[in-house]
């Protein structure tokens, strides 16, 4: 396990009841990713949280000094956690997170967060380009419902269908509990 990081994307109130953006079925996920954080705690392996701040003038969630940007209670970061923040769906961009892997000669990541779609979908691409071995735990993901054209797609088809493609070239796919198997 030297040299693999925990990388947590997003796991913010604003995706949570009650929030900007509500995701379906986030805090099973959230769940899921604090077994992992306990986990990598417990052995002393790096664990980097990205929290988005969003810039976007038009932006309707994580917005500047607003409670929706706060990371949820369940995966409170440590003190020996770091936390990045970002502002673009890719955690690589702009946030020094490339840098900090490098100083601490990681190659391998385990990823989860929010969205399945958005942010999970473009970091993993990201890491895979910076060749980087990647593992993606699906279980520790979640999305919302999402309009295409006249047709609402189910959140849980559109994680299905990122998924699917990461698992195609860019990351091995699992849950939680393969994941802790494999150890």
């Amino acid at each position: 396990m030297k040299k693999t990081a925990l990388i947590l994307i997003d796991y913010q109130m604003d995706y949570f009841a009650g929030g900007r953006m509500e995701l379906v079925n986030p805090l099973p996920a959230t769940e899921r990713a604090a077994r992992l954080r306990a986990l990598f705690h417990t052995n002393h392996w790096p664990v980097f949280y990205l929290q988005h701040i969003s810039l976007r003038r038009d932006a309707s969630f994580f917005l500047p000094e607003t409670d929706g940007t706060a990371i949820h209670p369940l995966l409170q970061p440590a003190a020996t956690d770091v936390i990045l923040t970002k502002h673009y769906p890719n955690s690589f961009r702009e946030t020094g997170l490339r840098k900090l892997l490098a100083e601490h000669d990681i190659k391998n990541l385990v990823i989860c967060g929010m969205m399945s779609h958005m942010c999970v979908d473009a970091t993993v691409r990201a890491a895979f380009d910076d060749n980087f071995s990647c593992r993606l735990i699906h279980d520790a993901c979640a999305t919302r419902n999402i309009i295409f054209g006249e047709r609402t797609i189910s959140a849980a088809d559109v994680h299905g269908a990122f998924m699917a493609a990461l698992g195609a070239v860019y990351a091995e796919v699992m849950t939680t509990e393969k994941y802790l198997q494999s150890l």
